[in-house]
């Protein structure tokens, strides 16, 4: 099968070996792997602020950019989700709205990928600690995936899955809210990061990478001892 990969600008800018094994995994499952250099934002980061023309300027970029049939495969449920749920509702042009819609019907996340379109469950990856879940706003709310990372992870030797209290509860950053909320935001952060040790995991992972940068931060501004890890870079170690 052949896909498209869509890589966030957070992944791209900060995380860029979720990227590089975004890529491993989709090969290791037999998919042939189309990159446009010329992608961009798109346009999640307007949107949440209001700013609806240049939203729709980056998102009629993106309908060039991602032309055709291919599937589209993204390593997030953000920008993965807001896609999927808002991209039509931004045209009133039919033509325009119709490619909205195509897109949005051809964009996953891997796990959602994997689970779902490929039925693999297992990718031969090992990977030895005690891991909890973070399920992410986005990933959960947005896009509406919710056992796929699970499903995948149960399948990693040697991972031991811990949850944790409250896992679908916000790690307080939100984009924007990060920013124009910063006391609140570093409370969530706060509790979701005791939560997680709390749970007796040595790893916190999830789907999205904004939320682990989020957590990365806190724990390391506090000396925690646990290790957030995108679930990409978990299942590539085969």
């Amino acid at each position: 099968m052949e896909v498209d990969l869509f890589i966030p600008c957070f992944v791209d800018q900060v995380q860029p070996e979720v990227g590089q094994n975004l890529v491993k995994i989709l090969k290791h499952v037999g998919c042939e792997v189309h990159y446009n250099p010329q992608q961009t934002c798109c346009g999640q980061p307007q949107f949440n602020s209001g700013y609806k023309k240049e939203t729709q300027e980056l998102a009629r970029k993106f309908l060039k950019d991602f032309e055709g049939d291919r599937m589209i495969v993204s390593p997030g449920g953000s920008c993965t989700g807001f896609i999927k749920r808002r991209y039509a509702s931004l045209f009133d042009n039919a033509d325009e709205k119709k490619a909205a819609e195509n897109l949005s019907n051809r964009m996953f996340d891997i796990c959602d990928f994997l689970v779902n379109v490929l039925k693999v469950t297992d990718l031969g990856a090992t990977f030895n600690g005690k891991v909890t879940v973070h399920d992410s706003c986005s990933a959960l709310r947005e896009y509406g995936m919710v056992s796929e990372p699970r499903t995948l992870l149960q399948n990693v030797k040697g991972l031991e899955i811990v949850e944790m209290e409250e896992s679908t509860t916000c790690c307080g950053f939100g984009g924007t809210f990060s920013i124009k909320q910063k006391d609140i935001s570093s409370a969530m952060v706060e509790q979701k990061v005791r939560f997680a040790v709390e749970s007796g995991a040595e790893y916190i992972t999830g789907t999205e990478g904004s939320c682990l940068m989020n957590i990365n931060a806190y724990v390391e501004r506090n000396n925690i001892n646990i290790k957030p890890i995108h679930i990409v870079n978990i299942l590539a170690n085969f």
